[in-house]
């Protein structure tokens, strides 16, 4: 198994130009203007899911070995900025693949189990979901209680997940169990691939969640869940915790992009109505406290992505995977905290009206600060990187 997420080479500027401009068109084209219904319906529609992978957007991240794009950490981010300027849960369809899922097999998976799993998630033909949290167990992992047992060529796995995003939609769940029974913290946690329709697997019905309509996330649970020791990913056991963790790193790089654009739609949506809303015969944009909330997103909005575009160059040679992705993770979701409560001031009575962009968005930038590590864990992490070389 590596020990460390692997670098690949970049795709051609040029090349990555036209990616960028491809994605940027289909937002705006076809994924903003269902927005609404995506809300009510709670679901994409099937030709959009379908168009999606037909763009390659299953696999941005995955190397082009395997069928992907091969794009590698700053294009990632990016990226993410871009898909980031609509709803999203368009960005879940196929963020655990591209992912805290599939990045797992990209860097500490066998060769077998690249060449077997890595094109079909490529492709869309198969969803991949991240089975980490746990009730108990959430942005600490430490206290996981899901088991799997070795039985001769074999492990017997039991336990439950939650708040598991697509694992409604997926054919495989990367699954986190201690299989040493004596171990405690964050020892003894191995990764096992779980077919989602295996014998002894359960799927809950999708959550009611706050926002993101459209993002499924459920409950698992694993009852004398029967896999072959093909299945312990990296063919070899306790790398589960260091394989999440590189993942959720680079995973935290990309959240805080995605974050970066959901702040520069809201802003736009701001701009926009600040300049045509008028009050005793004026547009508000003219009033100096519009103006200064205006002034405040936008040089909030320009340091995060300053950030996250410096943590991904960091990242992608190498220099640092800890300090930078927590450092923008939290800087971007509470940016975009205060960012998407200015906009719904800024549109008054009207931002806390349903159907209003900046309402949805308001609702959806909550979650930012809690997934993939809560922002108080983002500060401990941060904290305990600078205190291991004090005075550096």
């Amino acid at each position: 198994m590596s020990t460390q997420p692997s670098t690949r080479t970049a795709v051609d500027e040029e090349d990555f130009q036209d990616i960028l401009g491809a994605v940027r068109e289909f937002v705006r084209e076809r994924v903003i203007p269902i927005e609404e219904q995506v809300e009510q319906d709670d679901r994409f529609p099937d030709d959009l899911i379908e168009d999606s992978r037909q763009m390659g957007l299953f696999g941005w991240a995955i190397p082009e070995e395997y069928g992907g794009l091969g794009l590698d950490a700053v294009q990632d981010v990016r990226l993410a900025m871009e898909l980031g300027y609509t709803t999203p849960s368009f960005r879940s369809l196929f963020g655990t693949n591209n992912g805290i899922a599939g990045q797992v097999l990209v860097n500490y998976g066998t060769d077998g189990q690249k060449e077997q799993w890595l094109p079909k998630l490529a492709s869309g033909e198969v969803v991949a979901s991240f089975a980490l949290t746990e009730d108990g167990a959430g942005s600490d992992p430490s206290g996981m209680r899901t088991t799997a047992v070795k039985e001769g060529d074999t492990y017997r796995i039991n336990g439950s997940k939650r708040f598991i995003t697509n694992a409604q939609l997926s054919q495989v769940l990367v699954v986190f169990a201690r299989t040493d029974p004596d171990a405690t913290g964050t020892k003894g946690i191995s990764a096992f691939l779980v077919d989602t329709d295996a014998d002894g697997v359960t799927v809950g019905p999708h959550d009611r969640k706050m926002g993101q309509e459209g993002a499924w996330t459920s409950e698992l649970f694993f009852e004398d869940v029967v896999v072959g020791t093909d299945r312990l990913i990296g063919g070899q056991e306790e790398g589960g915790f260091r394989a999440a963790m590189a993942s959720l790193a680079k995973g935290r790089l990309h959240i805080s992009a995605i974050c970066v654009g959901q702040a520069q739609r809201i802003l736009d949506e701001s701009v926009a109505h600040a300049a045509t809303a008028t009050q005793g015969g004026q547009p508000i944009g003219t009033f100096q406290m519009v103006q200064g909330m205006l002034g405040e997103s936008y040089a909030e909005l320009r340091a995060a992505r300053a950030l996250a575009l410096d943590a991904a160059r960091d990242y992608e040679d190498g220099t640092d995977r800890k300090l930078g992705p927590s450092a923008s993770k939290l800087f971007a979701s509470e940016m975009l905290g205060r960012v998407a409560d200015r906009g719904v001031q800024i549109h008054g009575g009207l931002g806390y009206m349903r159907t209003v962009p900046v309402e949805r968005f308001y609702r959806a930038a909550r979650l930012f600060r809690i997934y993939e590590g809560t922002s108080e864990v983002q500060r401990l992490v941060l904290a305990r990187q600078l205190l291991k070389n004090p005075g550096k």
